[in-house]
């Protein structure tokens, strides 16, 4: 009896931990949500009083600076010659391709309509994850993860009536290419620090970010007008989206992994509904309820099956 007890008492003191180390992974992953979801109505503040262009290049410098003196202040190491090419694919889908392909679409398109059409993220990074790193989540997995997708695609259509605009196509490609940021980012993440992948991805695009800035806002100059709004979606999405965010939810994708994570990201387009009413006044679309209850279940699917 007590060779037995002994036998079985560490896998018990085994599970507990996991377990925590899965919630906190949830957690964290969550919180990025959030930040995320806020991205959208704090690029349309930012449009108040920026041009798309100097937008994307002052968020980008900005975010590139906190992230360099944090990592200067805390005498981060560089990494691995192996981990660049990698931290490129971050820097090009993240840190550029994504914010500026949305900052453009979003001058013609409102927040709610983007956020649903960005709905169809998690699907996509899952998809490429599978694709990248070969891993291969279970069949209910991909039934909840298609089924939320769906829906996604289904409120769309309704919301555009069928017609894709120019900001759509927009939004697709800024789709794929933060996908792939997203798979990389997670994969960087299991051997690095989650805040110093994004961290020297940002960096890794400070030498085109500031003189970026510079042409944006003096050789080609936007028309800049400095609003509580404008200043505060700018400061938003350069600190909270591109930094902060990045680090929770990077963290949270190498605890839970890239696929469970990326279904939480169904949660997202309904929270900028929610954001995009209350910040900005939009009208909430009658289909948004229902949308919102057939992603909710999704996303518990999802967290319930074998990623």
């Amino acid at each position: 009896m007590t060779a037995q007890d002994s036998a079985t008492h560490p896998s018990s003191i085994a599970v507990t931990p996991a377990a925590t180390s899965r919630a906190g992974g949830t957690l964290l992953a969550a919180l990025g949500v959030t930040a995320f979801s806020l991205t959208f109505p704090a690029t349309a503040w930012g449009l108040e009083g920026f041009g798309p262009w100097s937008l994307v290049a002052v968020r980008s410098a900005l975010a590139a600076l906190i992230a360099g003196c944090c990592l200067l202040a805390l005498r981060v190491p560089l990494p691995d010659r192996g981990h660049w090419r990698g931290l490129a694919v971050v820097a090009a889908g993240v840190v550029v391709g994504f914010p500026l392909l949305t900052t453009l679409a979003l001058q013609t398109s409102t927040t709610a309509h983007a956020a649903v059409v960005i709905g169809l993220l998690p699907l996509t990074t899952a998809l490429l994850s599978a694709l990248r790193t070969g891993a291969r989540p279970s069949r209910a997995f991909w039934t909840a993860a298609l089924a939320g997708a769906a829906a996604v695609v289904a409120f769309t259509v309704q919301q555009s009536g069928g017609a894709l605009s120019t900001a759509d196509v927009l939004l697709f490609g800024a789709l794929l290419i933060c996908a792939a940021g997203y798979t990389e980012g997670g994969r960087l993440a299991r051997v690095m620090p989650g805040w110093q992948v994004i961290g020297w991805a940002l960096v890794l695009c400070l030498p085109l970010a500031l003189p970026g800035t510079v042409v944006a806002l003096a050789v080609e100059p936007e028309p800049v007008r400095l609003t509580a709004h404008s200043v505060a979606g700018l400061l938003w999405v350069a600190a909270g989206s591109q930094f902060l965010g990045l680090v929770v939810w990077y963290r949270g994708m190498a605890v839970i992994g890239v696929p469970r994570a990326s279904q939480l990201q169904l949660a997202q387009p309904l929270l900028t509904l929610v954001w995009s009413v209350l910040l900005l006044g939009e009208h909430l679309p009658v289909a948004a309820p229902v949308t919102a209850v057939a992603v909710l279940v999704c996303i518990a699917l999802t967290q319930r099956a074998r990623a």
